[in-house]
């Protein structure tokens, strides 16, 4: 009986884990830790939005089992913004369906469409759940590229004619967690043409369709003709309105794809609570300022962030999209690989940031930065990064940063 169960032989050891115990211990002892590793939004939800849920909640009614798929209005909504976003016209009966989060969803298609030894296409690094819902489920796992490019056409075509069995499914994710890479409608075209023609299917997660900086406007796959005849894409309110514990997400596209998550959510839950639905809609149907108003939040501070990066003599790009800085460990640390980075970077500096393992093996040798905290924080995070990359350049080891008397929480 002490044997591990057989799924759970299947999951490696938590990447985070180190990381997350020593920023608890930190912060035990009364430490400031600056915490930009989690992709947790900061900012509050819109007011409409929770007014809509304060309202709703104080019917009775709205109390008792909801609807797994989703209520007809909030199906409706999310066709309205689709037709809105991306002019993709979606049936709210067959071609939507809501989800609790669009990790929930991407786990539990996973499980409704996998059989045991299928293989799937996923991208490394990648977010989490876009390999391990299927390794779940039972599949393997083939790693292409993550970038929205040539290299990853030319991935797929290789796999495509060197795995046994044939590739059943592939996850994509732009803009993507952690690397922040944001493809564009041509790629997306060459990308259904190919699973057309090789029968198979595509998951697309677009959870960071909002977070963007410049003129390159994130499409949606759907967009492709004949796109949903092998697609299907998710979406999420988390980072669009502030929504992250809310739980609201959906899954849009192909009619059987949503059938097979619509009948396995039936055996598994009985959706959202109502009025969370129900001011889901108010945040799809109502006034969309707010979203324009959290992007600008986000660009501003990313310039924060990469500005004092780059003041510190740390180079790291500038993301186009989502909420994340992908940065390449500097070169005089690289040898010690990313968790150990991470951990060195909390101990000296009292910044937490993701270590790259923990997306993939090919994310070695970088760390995810979230954008979530505010400019002041970020700024005050950026100094002691220098004080602490000085220190180190200077040959011997850091004093911790965050104790430096000229680091204060003043904005710079």
């Amino acid at each position: 009986m002490t044997e591990e169960f057989h799924r759970i032989r299947r999951l490696p050891p938590y990447v985070f884990a180190e990381v997350n115990k020593a920023k608890a211990t930190a912060r035990a002892r009364g430490e400031d830790i600056i915490d930009l590793g989690m992709g947790n939004p900061d900012t509050p939800t819109p007011p409409h939005i929770v007014q809509k849920l304060v309202e709703t909640v104080a019917d009775p009614r709205a109390h008792r089992y909801s609807v797994s798929r989703g209520i007809p209005g909030l199906r409706r909504a999310l066709a309205g913004y689709y037709e809105r976003r991306f002019n993709v016209g979606l049936d709210p009966e067959t071609e939507v369906i809501a989800t609790l989060g669009s990790k929930e969803g991407l786990a539990n298609l996973a499980a409704a469409i996998t059989s045991p030894g299928d293989t799937i296409l996923v991208p490394n690094p990648s977010y989490p759940i876009h390999q391990f819902g299927f390794i779940i489920a039972g599949a393997s796992v083939r790693s292409i590229p993550a970038t929205p490019d040539e290299e990853m056409l030319r991935a797929l075509d290789r796999a495509v004619h060197h795995s046994v069995p044939k590739p059943t499914a592939l996850i994509v994710n732009f803009p993507s967690n952690p690397t922040a890479y944001v493809a564009d409608l041509d790629f997306y075209r060459e990308l259904v043409a190919f699973a057309r023609k090789h029968d198979i299917w595509i998951m697309s997660d677009l959870a960071y369709a909002e977070i963007y900086f410049g003129d390159r406007v994130p499409p949606s796959i759907l967009e492709v003709p004949g796109a949903k005849d092998i697609a299907v894409e998710f979406t999420s309110l988390s980072k669009t309105y502030s929504m992250a514990g809310w739980r609201m997400g959906f899954a849009a596209g192909n009619p059987r794809l949503i059938a097979a998550l619509t009948r396995i959510k039936s055996y598994l839950d009985y959706g959202a609570f109502t009025p969370i639905q129900v001011a889901a809609v108010a945040a799809l149907s109502g006034p969309q300022d707010c979203v324009a108003e959290i992007r600008d939040i986000y660009r501003e501070r990313r310039d924060v962030l990469i500005r004092g990066l780059h003041a510190a003599g740390w180079d790291v790009p500038s993301p186009e999209g989502s909420m994340f800085a992908w940065a390449p460990i500097p070169p005089q640390f690289r040898e010690m690989g990313s968790v150990d980075f991470s951990k060195m970077l909390l101990r000296e500096a009292g910044v937490a940031v993701a270590p790259g393992l923990g997306f993939g093996e090919h994310g070695e040798g970088f760390v995810r930065i979230g954008l979530v905290e505010n400019t002041q924080r970020l700024r005050q995070a950026t100094r002691a990064i220098r004080h602490f990359m000085t220190a180190h350049n200077a040959g011997h080891a850091a004093t911790p940063a965050r104790r430096d008397p000229a680091i204060t929480d003043s904005v710079s």
